[in-house]
């Protein structure tokens, strides 16, 4: 996260981006260079890439969105499925988000 920086839409000056656990997870990405980065980010902010110095785009909203408990970005490798379910639910969590039911303990 080091190499981006924020600054507010009025053109204010940029700092370094912190985590703040009620904001909305995006993937970022750096137009020229494509390179690409899962940042926290604030709706009244433009972020830029500080090696180029361009905006960077939105290319989606991660998720899961609040109020779920699980950081996890929902992708196969971080994904099992419930066994009172059969729901798919992210690794990280012990109840399952659709059932509220307890999951089984992941096999080693």
């Amino acid at each position: 996260m080091g190499t981006f920086a924020r600054r507010n839409v009025a053109g204010g000056p940029a700092g370094i981006i912190g985590r703040r656990m009620s904001l909305t997870r995006y993937r970022m990405r750096t137009p020229s260079t494509g390179r690409e980065i899962i940042i926290e980010a604030e709706p009244d902010e433009i972020y830029v890439d500080r090696d180029t110095g361009e905006e960077l785009e939105v290319i989606a909203k991660v998720l899961p969105l609040p109020p779920s408990t699980s950081r996890l970005p929902f992708a196969v490798e971080n994904l099992r499925f419930c066994n009172w379910c059969d729901q798919m639910a992210q690794i990280d969590l012990n109840d399952c988000p659709t059932c509220g039911r307890r999951m089984a303990p992941l096999s080693s």
